[in-house]
């Protein structure tokens, strides 16, 4: 992967802060996705012949998307148990994972949940869990921060679903600064639990998850939140998504109206990419 179209784009407001865009690394597999399979790609390849890839989403997944798009450049079969009966007409994130090779298996939410809490076995298969929410998915988060010069940055903050990310910025920050995750999903007090067992062991700096952004729960939208991504993207030329991103610069607005920040704080944004959750959007609702 180059890294070459990545950019820390500034963003206008009372603190100095900046914005990591990751949906630029990829078309398709854009943002914290690609993080998330690296390692898991690689260690199926190295045991299995042929690689046979099954991992878990909803109609509107980013991660079915990615891996779809992944396992297709890397030569690999893949599954994807999608959670739900099957619709009538597919929605374009499953269409598209189609289009790229990916089978679909629909189940219904008793069994989805059954299958994501460890129930879920197949011979010859890797089985990636629900967002690349493993180890495998942490190590390669740990590389984000890497990118580009972050080290005079004092706070790092990204939105969070299953944490993954968010362990492995924790796992590769530097001592003086704060990690800030916002989660998307309403009452998710469990992430604190499903972060720390990703963490390396020892020192490590301050981190938080703030619950009170998620705008209503995962996917959930309001005008307020799409008046915000079409401003924002007018000031800045940065376009954010509906699910994730959108509500981590919502969030960030916010804290800084309160004077949350210190003045002399810097503040860096992981843009975590996933543009296509916009398309559920009827046409014209943004104007990115």
């Amino acid at each position: 992967m180059h890294y070459s179209n990545t950019t820390l784009s500034p963003i206008p407001g009372p603190v100095t802060a900046a914005m990591l865009r990751l949906d630029l690394l990829h078309p398709e597999v854009s943002g914290n996705k690609w993080f998330k399979l690296k390692y898991n790609l690689a260690a199926a390849a190295a045991a299995l012949s042929p690689v046979h890839i099954v991992t878990f989403g909803g109609a509107y997944s980013n991660h079915i998307a990615a891996t779809a798009v992944a396992c297709k450049e890397a030569g690999y079969r893949c599954t994807g148990i999608i959670r739900g009966e099957r619709p009538p007409v597919p929605g374009h994130t499953l269409q598209q994972a189609q289009a790229h090779g990916m089978m679909l298996e629909y189940v219904s939410r008793e069994t989805y949940k059954t299958y994501t809490q460890g129930g879920f076995q197949r011979e010859g298969a890797w089985v990636i869990p629900e967002g690349g929410h493993n180890s495998y998915g942490a190590r390669g988060c740990e590389e984000i921060l890497s990118i580009l010069p972050t080290a005079d940055f004092t706070h790092i903050m990204c939105a969070v679903g299953t944490g993954t990310t968010l362990a492995g910025l924790i796992n590769s920050a530097l001592p003086h600064q704060q990690i800030i995750g916002i989660p998307v999903l309403k009452g998710a007090q469990y992430l604190e639990n499903e972060i720390t067992k990703l963490l390396h062991p020892g020192a490590r700096p301050p981190w938080q998850l703030l619950h009170n952004f998620h705008g209503g729960g995962y996917a959930k939208t309001s005008p307020a939140l799409i008046d915000f991504i079409n401003t924002f993207y007018k000031e800045t030329g940065i376009p954010t998504d509906i699910i994730y991103t959108g509500k981590l610069v919502m969030a960030f607005h916010e804290l800084s109206r309160q004077r949350y920040f210190q003045d002399t704080s810097k503040v860096l944004l992981i843009h975590t990419g996933g543009l296509q959750g916009n398309l559920s959007l009827p046409s014209g609702v943004l104007s990115l």
